[in-house]
């Protein structure tokens, strides 16, 4: 059978356009993907969708296996332990690559710095909700003139100390010079309890763990804790439009071990970005309250920097201390 000149143009451009790995066995057996926190949350779930189209695209298992505690530290910390061979991948967040490493004094078994990132894949709204039979303001500069006659005595729950909710609290009270009083919980779900019977007043939390009760006017809305209104409603205002410069959204993003090859984070990131490029991907992360978000390993390594410097001087300045 013979290969017209035609063909064989149209033949060596497809072999032009294949990805530089093709040849390559990476990855050469199953590849563990630690998510850092406890199974059933938005981090699990994005995490798994990601897992799941790299088996896809690169014919190896990504096996999920939650390593949760510690604000993600632990899981962080397992993963950054593991062999250099791209065969584990780990999920870091916010509070585990930039919030709890600035506190400086708390004893993790990482360094950001030697840490291989891939690349950001989510920006999560957080929110400011009240309850509403206990917080009768129903707008951001309303609260803020009640707390401002009332100090110290509203109460806010957060996941804990160190958390981005944690933070974005610390900060709208810096911006307004105002003062609550702070109640940490070990995870969303026992404080959002608490919220909802009225044992604490409000909260900055997710919106992912919030959208169910706000749909049933259980809690009231009063801001978003993002630079612009937020995807999921355009009604709601940012708190940024009152607090200029104001912003505290939890994220996740991908990393490997020190020492990894360019060659297997630079194919990793690739996949990963194209994954989050895809329109399905963006509206099903809009469905569940959050961004989807694609960096590069620079554009991600730039981004923790900058970040860790940001929660790093709040932490100073408020005297914040770890639990």
């Amino acid at each position: 059978m013979s290969i017209t000149r035609r063909g064989l143009s149209a033949a060596a451009l497809a072999l032009a356009a294949a990805p530089a790995w093709a040849a390559d066995p990476y990855p050469n057996g199953p590849v563990r993907v630690i998510i850092p926190f406890s199974p059933g949350g938005s981090a699990d779930v994005f995490g798994r969708m990601i897992a799941e189209h790299l088996t896809k695209v690169l014919g190896k298992p990504f096996v999920c296996e939650n390593v949760g505690g510690a604000g993600s530290t632990l899981g962080i910390g397992q993963a950054a332990r593991a062999a250099p061979d791209g065969q584990t991948i780990g999920l870091g967040s916010i509070s585990g690559l930039s919030i709890i490493p600035a506190f400086g004094n708390v004893p993790i078994t990482y360094k950001v710095d030697d840490l291989v990132l891939l690349g950001q894949i989510t920006a999560i709204p957080n929110v400011l909700a009240v309850n509403p039979d206990k917080i009768r303001a129903r707008s951001v500069p309303d609260l803020i003139a009640y707390m401002k006659a009332n100090p110290g005595k509203v109460t806010y729950g957060t996941p804990g100390v160190g958390t981005s909710q944690h933070l974005a609290a610390e900060l709208f009270q810096a911006m307004t010079g105002t003062s609550m009083e702070h109640a940490p919980y070990r995870g969303s779900g026992q404080m959002v309890v608490d919220l909802l019977s009225g044992a604490i007043d409000l909260s900055f939390d997710n919106i992912p763990l919030l959208i169910p009760y706000v749909a049933d006017r259980k809690l009231v809305l009063l801001g978003s804790a993002t630079r612009e209104r937020p995807a999921f409603d355009r009604n709601l205002p940012a708190i940024a439009e009152y607090l200029p410069g104001f912003e505290a959204v939890a994220w996740h993003g991908f990393f490997l071990p020190k020492g990894t090859s360019p060659e297997i984070a630079n194919r990793l990131s690739q996949v990963i970005i194209a994954f989050m490029r895809q329109p399905f991907t963006i509206a099903r992360f809009e469905e569940l309250g959050a961004t989807a978000v694609s960096t590069t390993p620079a554009e991600f390594s730039a981004f923790v920097k900058e970040e860790n410097a940001r929660w790093g001087k709040l932490i100073a300045d408020r005297h914040i201390q770890p639990s």
